[in-house]
């Protein structure tokens, strides 16, 4: 009987990309990254003139303290909002709420206070950051740092309040759509 090599990669097909090549390998980056299914969110920020985005970058950190972390390209609206503000909330979105995941990714809807005028919202509690009422979770967050992540920002947030649906319907993405799990 013999052993595998545990540092040898088993052989089986692979698709091997050449990164350091800066035309192809953004693309190829998305694909392989497009295999890994994540929930998909809503995040939020500003009391006075709110902005939000879909974003799939969300992870636990902590339990004790309750940290989480949300990556924000640095070009996004929402991106200086949550650092003047220093809080922001996450908002787990449901299976039916594909609409709401599109809307908030499109580059060209309304901006300003009408940005979420299609959209049924309440106040967080602590920060007064918009939360989406059909979210499946949400996690209301102060700013507890900020690392550089490249074009992105890794804002780290201190859980503040939470909530949740009884029942589970979660939204995810893979491949480059959206999906339902039936639970």
């Amino acid at each position: 009987m013999t052993t595998a090599d545990p540092l040898t990669p088993p052989h089986r097909p692979l698709r091997v990309v050449d990164l350091p090549r800066p035309d192809r390998a953004r693309g190829e980056l998305r694909g392989v990254l497009g295999r890994f299914a994540t929930g998909v969110t809503v995040l939020t920020a500003g009391r006075d003139i709110p902005r939000g985005m879909t974003a799939n970058s969300f992870t636990s950190v902590s339990l004790e303290p309750p940290l989480i972390l949300v990556c924000v390209v640095r070009t996004a609206a929402v991106h200086d909002v949550i650092l003047t503000e220093e809080a922001f909330a996450v908002s787990v979105l449901s299976g039916h709420q594909q609409d709401v995941a599109r809307y908030f990714a499109d580059r060209s809807r309304p901006r300003g206070p009408r940005e979420f005028e299609t959209v049924d919202t309440t106040l967080g509690r602590h920060t007064g950051t918009p939360v989406l009422v059909d979210a499946q979770a949400w996690l209301e967050c102060s700013l507890a740092a900020v690392y550089d992540g490249g074009d992105h920002s890794i804002f780290l947030g201190s859980v503040l309040d939470i909530g949740r649906k009884e029942t589970d319907d979660p939204l995810l993405y893979f491949g480059g759509g959206f999906h339902r799990l039936s639970v």
